[in-house]
């Protein structure tokens, strides 16, 4: 599974969050599309639309399970995906911004 560490991303990468309507409501990265996990197939095309062409898609949720899932499924697909390792834990823990809808300061579940 191809995995890129939270250090590595760069501003304006494409960050597609796979956690669930909580978790992105208490806090997320700024710029991100919100996908929860269970409705993502459903929802693909959410992500052709707003995925930049020939770009890659960072697939991030809480710890790297979950985003690890979609990525490979991503990956499958003929998509340029990876795996944000260690996720938002990590994501906070690097002194990124975290974000509610409001754009206030949120937190990580």
């Amino acid at each position: 599974m191809p995995t890129v560490a939270v250090s590595d991303l760069k501003d304006g990468d494409f960050l597609l969050d796979v956690r669930e309507d909580d978790e992105w409501q208490a806090g997320h990265a700024q710029g991100a599309l919100h996908i929860p996990i269970g409705e993502f197939t459903a929802r693909y095309g959410e992500l052709t639309e707003a995925a930049p062409q020939d770009g890659r898609v960072h697939v991030i949720c809480r710890s790297g399970g979950r985003s690890a899932q979609v990525a490979m499924y991503l990956v499958q697909q003929g998509v340029d995906a990876v795996n944000v390792d260690g996720g938002m834990q990590v994501w906070a823990a690097a002194g990124r911004p975290v974000v509610t809808d409001a754009g206030q300061p949120g937190h990580i579940l």
